[in-house]
């Protein structure tokens, strides 16, 4: 399924002063899902769900930012590229420390390519005491717009139209029920 939010997303990669993002947004708008198909573009891809008890130790058990990714690399069995490296941490808001410390990530391993999500992300922020304010940068997620529906259903010639301004009443009265059209 193609978003237009994948655009957004290319720009995050492509920058020359790209900082940790965090994925902002409703529940199961698929923000997961996003960048799942994102993490094709890289040569390696690390997903680290906070949710599970074996990947929120990484953040409990180690202190510094270099101990966790030198742990996550071990782990994961990746090579030392870290420009080619996406590390997704989902559920951050499970490990407020984890929210924290995305400045090191930053400051200490600019390279490295992290992102962050989380369906309750929006109530844990408030209780990060440390928030890394100016070392994030955000993207916020929304359920599909009308073009992804469309897309996604597989309606060309209904996209086509959508083009066409101003769209004639035959293709307006279609597009009001796509699904059934």
């Amino acid at each position: 399924m193609e978003r237009t939010a994948i655009l957004q997303l290319q720009e995050w990669k492509n920058s020359k002063s790209r900082k940790p993002l965090i994925i902002r947004g409703a529940r199961q708008v698929g923000k997961t899902t996003l960048i799942n198909i994102f993490s094709k573009s890289y040569r390696q891809y690390v997903y680290l769900n906070l949710e599970r008890p074996e990947h929120k130790r990484y953040f409990e058990e180690f202190e510094d930012v270099k101990d966790i990714i030198t742990a996550i690399f071990l782990k994961f069995e990746l090579e030392d590229n870290f420009d080619n490296t996406l590390i997704f941490i989902d559920e951050i808001q499970e490990s407020p420390k984890a929210i924290a410390l995305l400045r090191y990530f930053y400051e200490d391993f600019p390279a490295l390519h992290v992102i962050a999500a989380g369906s309750l992300l929006e109530f844990a922020l408030d209780q990060v005491k440390n928030f890394p304010v100016g070392r994030v940068q955000y993207l916020y997620m929304f359920p599909l717009n009308f073009r992804e529906f469309l897309s996604a259903l597989g309606k060309k010639s209904a996209l086509k139209a959508l083009d066409t301004v101003p769209i004639s009443a035959t293709a307006h009265k279609i597009l009001l029920d796509p699904a059934k059209n």
